[in-house]
């Protein structure tokens, strides 16, 4: 072997060890499935671009929809998701410039309605409700199912966001779509429309509780007999009809402060057509808090007559009781007199002493039960 192969062989045989020192001390490499991003499901329902009131053909992308509606001047973007994550909300919000404040609520649900504005965007919320079917009112029976939604609303934009099943919004763009008129007064006649969405949702709702309501006054006062416990089972149902009833009231009444500031023109970007759709809203809603403010107090009545029919039912009892133990009180006074061990007592020696005692005991029991049964004891 020559001294070049030599000088080759020693530099490979060298090369070996400095290669797997340097892979030991260099950081691992990712591997493909670590590198790869996780796939999540989207949280946008739809989104279209609207010219003029009518969508374009094809699917868009919220960035190119927006750059496409920012040429047009009667030209906006719907954009529509149900319960989006933080950190696709946080795409959303860089691509439509969004207030950070507004996109944390946005994310989070059970939020308080309320209109706010922010720079050149407003957001709105709103509690939507949803009466659910039941065969018959029990003291664990769901009445009503409550969720959230929320909308942005720019000069070329709406986004809206929908927490819970409560109020689906799918049929609302459907029905948009075909009242072109409508559709073409922008962002704000959207919000008008999910906005009667919800608040007619809100009214077969409160029919509904009304239908309820009668049928527990119905109970409540129901003859009772033979129906042990079924008392305390009847404030029980009434209770959570209650209980159903203010999760309902507190989606309904916050809503009018939001509402009235948009028909009274606090926001001048409302165009004036749609303000007087808002102010229809408005009156359906004024008409559905007076209901449910009517059915508080209903419930709030028929739990007071229940307890207070209780509270008669138990009286009625202690005086049963009581006549029952002056009837028995007869016997024992009579056994106690008679029961002493003296020799000189009257009778104890006459042969028709023990039928007469007998026969002085029934005859009292009988006048005092004839005397409770007259007057209602019994």
């Amino acid at each position: 072997m020559t001294d070049e192969q030599l000088a080759g062989s020693f530099s490979r045989a060298l090369a070996r060890p400095v290669r797997a020192m340097s892979r030991m001390l260099s950081p691992a490499a990712p591997t493909a499935a670590a590198a790869a991003p996780q796939d999540t499901a989207s949280s946008i329902v739809d989104c279209a671009l609207y010219v003029d009131g009518v969508r374009q053909p094809g699917d868009w992308h919220y960035a190119e929809a927006l750059t496409a509606a920012r040429k047009h001047r009667h030209a906006f973007v719907w954009v529509g998701l149900k319960e989006p994550g933080g950190r696709e909300m946080a795409a959303i919000a860089e691509t439509f410039q969004l207030h950070e404040l507004a996109v944390e609520d946005a994310v989070t649900s059970s939020q308080r309605p309320k209109v706010e504005r922010y720079g050149d965007m407003t957001f709105m919320t709103m509690r939507t409700a949803r009466y659910v079917e039941h065969d018959e009112l029990t003291e664990s029976s769901e009445v009503v199912e409550t969720g959230d939604v929320l909308m942005f609303i720019g000069e070329h934009f709406i986004i809206t966001v929908r927490h819970g099943d409560a109020c689906r919004l799918t049929p609302v763009r459907a029905d948009l779509e075909r009242r072109r008129e409508v559709l073409a007064g922008g962002p704000w006649a959207v919000a008008y429309a999910v906005a009667d969405t919800v608040v007619d949702v809100m009214v077969e709702v409160v029919a509904a509780i009304e239908e309820d309501v009668a049928i527990i006054e119905d109970q409540v006062f129901s003859p009772s007999k033979g129906s042990k416990g079924k008392g305390t089972d009847r404030i029980q149902r009434v209770y959570q009809l209650k209980r159903e009833l203010m999760e309902f009231k507190r989606a309904v009444l916050p809503l009018q402060r939001p509402l009235a500031g948009l028909v009274s023109g606090q926001l001048a970007e409302v165009p004036e057509e749609i303000r007087r759709y808002f102010r229809d809203v408005n009156d359906h809603l004024v008409r559905t808090v007076e209901q449910v403010l009517y059915l508080d107090d209903v419930i709030n009545s028929v739990l007071q007559a229940r307890l207070a029919q209780v509270s008669v039912d138990q009286n009625n009892d202690m005086r049963k009781i009581a006549a029952w133990a002056g009837i028995a009180a007869v016997w024992t006074s009579v056994a106690g007199v008679y029961g002493m061990n003296f020799d000189f007592m009257p009778e104890t020696k006459w042969v028709f002493g023990y039928p007469g005692v007998m026969t002085l005991m029934v005859v009292a029991s009988a006048l005092l039960y004839r005397a409770f049964r007259r007057s209602g004891w019994l």
